[in-house]
This record gives structure tokens, C-alpha cells and sequence, in this order.
């Protein structure tokens, strides 16, 4: 379902029309609005999971599955506004080569933790924008992030203090609130971590004059 709300910052996107984000993610919509960009959220209807199985019992790469969801993303927002650039992304997270999913619940965020604990873990984020169907460029970013040794109540007190929302982040945190405090070290850029690899994304809208700046 298509979502019109419209949000803006500063007047620096040259589109004709506003740049279509196929995400519900707040911190996406966030990250392109502080850019100045002029967003479109619509919904797109796509069974991740479903996709994520078919793409790797085709062969295809955990590190080249954000992609392929970014780009079903985009192509899907593109089937409702063909006259608009959209913008589909999409993360993942893998730990020693396995693919680790959104918990549940508290309980699968703790057990999350827990296995990240101590431990470093790879963020994935990819971009794809297409326009009537068409893709017109894919690219992607990465994160290394070094997890504290937690212990159990040390996860216990984390959760409770950052509640519920954790569950929307894959590896159960919120690097941009109090899930930095779960870190040792970071290396890798802040809107990649986010969901965007920002600077990617917004060298190929220079060079498509689609920002101003």
C-alpha cells in the first residue's frame, strides 16, 4: 500500500518528482531527509524471507543478498510511481558467515545478543535505484562492528532499558541510541550501519544532476 506523505529539509533534490524510498524505515527516511532530499515513502509488498530462500538455494552469495533485496525493493516501488527514481535498501547481518534474522521477540533479541557478544559481526547495506522498470544502479557498503563481552544480565538490563523497539534492528540494537554502548568498536561508516551507504547513493545522484550540492 502506498504511502503519500512527503518530507523535506533543504531544497537540494532537482528531481521532478520526489525521490520514492520503498522502506517503512524510519532511520532510512531519516538519513535522506537530513540529506535535503525530497522523499515519497511507499510500501512494497515483498516476502523477504521467500525471496531470501529462492536466491540462495539458486547459488546466489549471503554477501550479495542485500543487494538482491534492494533491488526487488526497488523494482516493485517502480511498478506503482514508473514516472519516479525509487529507491529500494535493504541490510544484512552475518556473523562468521551466517546469516543472522530480525528476533521475534525480547527473548530472540537476548539470544541474539548473546551470540554477538564478544564477537565481531559484518552489516551489509545495499541500494538500488530503478525508474519504469528499469534498474539503474545497485551498490552496497559494509560494516565491521566488535560486540562487549555481555553477560547475561548485562543483556537483561539492556533490553529492558531500550524496550520493544529493539526487535525492529536485525542484530536487536540501535547503534544510533543505547545499543552503542554494547560496542568495543566500529569500522565502517554511520549511514551504512543505519541501512544506507549514503555516500554511494548520493555520488550517483550527483552525477545523474539530481542534487544540487
Amino acid at each position: 500500500m502506498a504511502d503519500d506523505s512527503v518530507s523535506s529539509n533543504l531544497p537540494l533534490w532537482l528531481g521532478a518528482d520526489p525521490l520514492v524510498l520503498a522502506s517503512n524505515s524510519a532511520s532510512r527516511r531519516g538519513l535522506l531527509t537530513a540529506a535535503g532530499l525530497v522523499v515519497k515513502i511507499v510500501g512494497v509488498d515483498i516476502d523477504e524471507r521467500e525471496l531470501e530462500d529462492r536466491f540462495l538455494a539458486q547459488g546466489g552469495s549471503i554477501e550479495s543478498l542485500a543487494a538482491e533485496l534492494a533491488q526487488a525493493k526497488a523494482l516493485a516501488a517502480s511498478a506503482l510511481r514508473p514516472e519516479a527514481y525509487c529507491l529500494g535498501a535493504d541490510q544484512t547481518l552475518t556473523l562468521e558467515d551466517r546469516l543472522l534474522h530480525k528476533p521475534r521477540d525480547l527473548a530472540e533479541a537476548a539470544h541474539s545478543l548473546a551470540e554477538l557478544a564478544g564477537r565481531t559481526h559484518r552489516l551489509t547495506s545495499a541500494f538500488c535505484i530503478a525508474r519504469s522498470g528499469r534498474i539503474l544502479v545497485v551498490d552496497h557498503d559494509t560494516a565491521d562492528l566488535h560486540m562487549r563481552i555481555l553477560d547475561a544480565g548485562a543483556i537483561a538490563r539492556y533490553l529492558d532499558l531500550a524496550g520493544p523497539d529493539v526487535i525492529s534492528s536485525v542484530g536487536a540494537y540501535q547503534v544510533e541510541g543505547l545499543g552503542v554502548h554494547l560496542f568495543d568498536s566500529i569500522d565502517g561508516d554511520h549511514a551504512t550501519i543505519l541501512g544506507i551507504p549514503m555516500l554511494k547513493l548520493l555520488a550517483w545522484l550527483r552525477d545523474q544532476d539530481l542534487i544540487s550540492l
